[in-house]
């Protein structure tokens, strides 16, 4: 479904993403562990277009996609929650969502995703009259995927959805990424330095350092293998 393929990215004459790629089947979930800095949110920006290449090329379904504008990345599939999720704060909780399908014309098919989301976040439903920066973290996390899917994505990019929430709500967080995929047919790629957590719901996964891909595996092998675990997980 995705193939990145040894692309290089910059901020201005610094160099954040070194000959990385990364390929991604339709269906699965991929994560993306690394300590901070490593470059992961980088690569989900590259894809998105917020942050394209200087050099590789990204593939989407069979078709390039670096040079494409944001926007009209979204129409062909992809959608990002971004780091700190960024919900529009004055909005309603409803009109938040309603801005995921800012790209979309049909009307029946945007009331009934939207009735999927409050069945998938029942929380959302009851506050759909209430301001986005009224809520708590753990729902405004449950916001913005909420506004992603609504852009109907086949592919998902999730950066750093455990972050600053509690251990009970990231449970809950992760359930409904898993429920996402399986439900709802959703591809995800999953950015997180949760890694213990990321690697437990994922397919496979690759490990970043300092801007490049050092290891992939099945998410089993990378749990079991001990630098890994020392590294990441603590153990």
């Amino acid at each position: 479904m995705l193939r990145l393929n040894n692309i290089k990215t910059f901020y201005g004459n610094i160099q954040a993403l070194d000959d990385v790629t990364i390929k991604i089947s339709e269906g699965e979930i991929i994560t993306l562990i690394g300590a901070n800095g490593a470059g992961k949110t980088t690569t989900l920006m590259s894809i998105s277009g917020l942050t394209p290449p200087r050099t590789g090329e990204v593939m989407f379904l069979g078709e390039p996609i670096h040079e494409l504008s944001p926007n009209r990345i979204v129409t062909m599939g992809i959608s990002q929650v971004p780091e700190g999720r960024r919900i529009f704060p004055h909005l309603t909780v409803l009109e938040n969502i309603d801005m995921g399908a800012y790209l979309r014309s049909d009307k029946e098919g945007i009331k009934k995703d939207i009735e999927y989301i409050f069945d998938l976040f029942p929380i959302l439903a009851e506050r759909r009259g209430q301001a986005g920066g009224t809520l708590s973290g753990g729902e405004q996390q449950m916001l913005a995927i909420s506004r992603a899917l609504m852009a109907k994505p086949r592919l998902l990019l999730l950066d750093e959805p455990s972050l600053g929430l509690a251990p009970k709500v990231i449970r809950q967080i992760f359930d409904i990424i898993v429920q996402i995929n399986t439900e709802h047919k959703t591809t995800i790629f999953l950015v997180e330095q949760n890694a213990n957590l990321a690697l437990k719901v994922a397919d496979r996964g690759y490990v970043m350092e300092n801007g490049r891909i050092i290891l992939s595996d099945t998410a089993q092998n990378l749990l079991s293998n001990e630098s890994v675990k020392k590294a990441y997980l603590g153990i």
